[in-house]
């Protein structure tokens, strides 16, 4: 997201990332990757478990996406960061409006499924 944010504000929005770890996790987190937007902490994973966010386990390091998910993300220059607190926590894209309106919602599957960067600036237009 870091490398789209302009796009993102270009459209009027502002990013926000929640991370799991404590602060020192995310000191390090943000130094690494570079980010600005703000990076809350939610330890206790009630975001997660509010947004109905699913766990995974280790037979998702075998499934063909998220092998090809790990292949686009190193030939893209990516690599994994240190492994937080709990390493099969899934995530997810959300896209709120004002009034509280759910513009858009992505729950990932597994690993590296993430919501395609097209799809939410599109709900922003």
């Amino acid at each position: 997201m870091r490398e789209h944010e302009q796009a993102f504000r270009e459209q009027g929005a502002n990013l926000a990332a929640i991370g799991l770890g404590d602060a020192n996790y995310a000191r390090l987190f943000r130094e690494d990757t570079g980010i600005a937007f703000p990076l809350l902490i939610d330890e206790q994973r009630q975001a997660y478990r509010a947004a109905g966010l699913r766990n995974a386990n280790l037979l998702h390091l075998l499934r063909s996406e998220n092998k090809a998910a790990r292949e686009r993300a190193r030939s893209g220059g990516h690599r994994q960061h240190k492994v937080g607190q709990n390493p099969f926590q899934l995530g997810g894209s959300f896209v709120f409006g004002p009034g509280d309106v759910d513009r858009y919602v992505h729950v990932s599957g597994t690993f590296g499924d993430n919501a395609p960067l097209e799809d939410l600036l599109a709900v922003l237009q």
